[in-house]
């Protein structure tokens, strides 16, 4: 694969082959890695990762990963009235997500509480793992076969 610097252009053009991460849309590369691997390997793996006793009263929330100003965080949320357990056992849940990954993944967790039954969670993220805005951007793209792969993606992610 050679460059090409287009003296007219602003952009260099790149001759053979590219990546599928290059042809796709922006708002397409938005919606992929909107979560991601870290976030959904903590997700499928909290049983393990907490103890059955916390995956009754916690769920991941959402993961940030760090940038020049904060670490890496991920939010958890906490059946109120859990919050001393979980607390207690940060510490912990930080080194086992770390040896998990192999490397250095997370500095800090953070707990919001919630009312109610951790089941309602568990079945809202797996049904609006793809909300209706980002079907609807994927339903712009032009091309067919990138516009089926994603929605079979989106379906994927529904079903975990």
């Amino acid at each position: 694969m050679s460059q090409k610097h287009n003296t007219k252009q602003r952009y260099n053009s790149i001759q053979g082959l590219r990546s599928f991460k290059d042809t796709l849309p922006t708002e397409a590369k938005r919606i992929i890695s909107k979560k991601g691997k870290i976030y959904n390997e903590t997700l499928d793996n909290w049983k393990y990762l907490v103890g059955k006793d916390l995956f009754k009263v916690s769920f991941p929330k959402s993961y940030k990963s760090s940038n020049r100003l904060s670490g890496s965080r991920l939010n958890i949320l906490v059946k109120r009235g859990n919050e001393v357990d979980v607390e207690y056992s940060k510490k912990e849940i930080i080194k086992k997500i770390n040896i998990f990954f192999g490397y250095h993944v997370l500095d800090d967790i953070k707990l919001n509480t919630f009312d109610g039954k951790i089941e309602e969670n568990h079945k809202n993220t797996a049904i609006n793992a793809t909300k209706n805005k980002h079907i609807k951007s994927i339903n712009n793209i032009k091309n067919d076969k990138i516009k089926n792969s994603l929605l079979e993606l989106s379906k994927h992610f529904k079903i975990k």
